[in-house]
């Protein structure tokens, strides 16, 4: 089966692109399930109710989240009742999203999806390793697909959970740091691997946000809003190819699609409402 994971969801022009060309992309690149981190989905912080229904509206079965998951509280509902998005699963046990979700392809065949918090220069949160642990050891052994987004800062970090996760998982795949990295690769163990699949936003920006306002800040300490930016979209990912009998990954492929892309893409699909925010 084929997967893609699409990095970081930054505001408007990330979800604009989403909804624009995403359901063309599942058919050009014949993918059996969608997976979105969408932390960063509602003004660049964030999810609301409304923008979770526009992204499985747009082609998304699965959201992921990171450490800008409660920003907006009316997400919590959502992250109680719905069975397709996932908290990190190093966050306290009481806090409010289940740990991980079992979403069925196009094909039926289950894939585990699950979230993990990095905690090199992060907030203070549970060990991720024995997190997997745990949560890998709770979910059905007949779920051979097993799909983890790491959400976190540093490359140690990310290479160090993707060795300790070997053959155990289908991909350990990156995000939080919005820049997409060129490391990716299938481990020893079948395990797909990538530090970071990139943003899916805008790229004339300094990580999804206006660089002047960014720039301002840094040089004078002059506080400033950082707006998302708007220019240079693009859907960033990584698709795995997983040999569903034994969970393993035969191969990882980066994806980038420009606004050039998604305009050839969006001829086979009329986008849905975008929302203002």
């Amino acid at each position: 089966m084929r997967i893609l994971l699409i990095g970081d969801i930054v505001g408007k022009p990330g979800r604009q692109i989403v909804q624009q060309a995403l359901r063309g992309l599942r058919q050009e690149c014949n993918l059996d399930l969608v997976i979105a981190n969408a932390e960063n989905a509602a003004g660049g912080s964030g999810l609301t109710p409304a923008i979770y229904r526009e992204l499985l509206a747009a082609g998304v079965d699965a959201i992921t989240l990171g450490d800008h998951i409660y920003r907006r509280n009316e997400i919590i509902s959502v992250l109680e009742k719905e069975a397709n998005i996932v908290k990190p699963a190093n966050f306290p046990s009481d806090s409010p999203g289940r740990e991980f979700a079992v979403v069925t392809t196009k094909n039926g065949e289950p894939v585990a999806v699950l979230s993990l918090l990095g905690r090199v220069f992060m907030r203070p949160v549970d060990c991720p390793f024995k997190a997997a642990d745990r949560v890998l050891a709770a979910i059905p052994a007949e779920v051979k697909t097993r799909i983890v987004d790491f959400h976190a800062e540093a490359t140690s970090d990310k290479q160090l959970l993707g060795r300790y996760l070997d053959g155990r998982v289908s991909a350990v795949l990156g995000t939080h740091t919005h820049v997409p990295t060129a490391d990716e690769c299938v481990l020893p163990g079948g395990t797909a691997f990538q530090c970071d699949v990139g943003m899916t936003g805008p790229y004339d920006s300094v990580l999804g946000r206006r660089y002047d306002r960014v720039m301002e800040t840094t040089i004078t300490f002059n506080p400033t809003h950082f707006e998302v930016a708007q220019g240079d979209p693009r859907i960033c990912g990584a698709v795995v190819e997983v040999d569903s009998a034994t969970g393993h990954a035969t191969s990882i492929e980066r994806v980038c699609v420009r606004q050039s892309d998604a305009t050839r893409l969006a001829a086979l699909h009329q986008p849905a409402r975008v929302l203002e925010l």
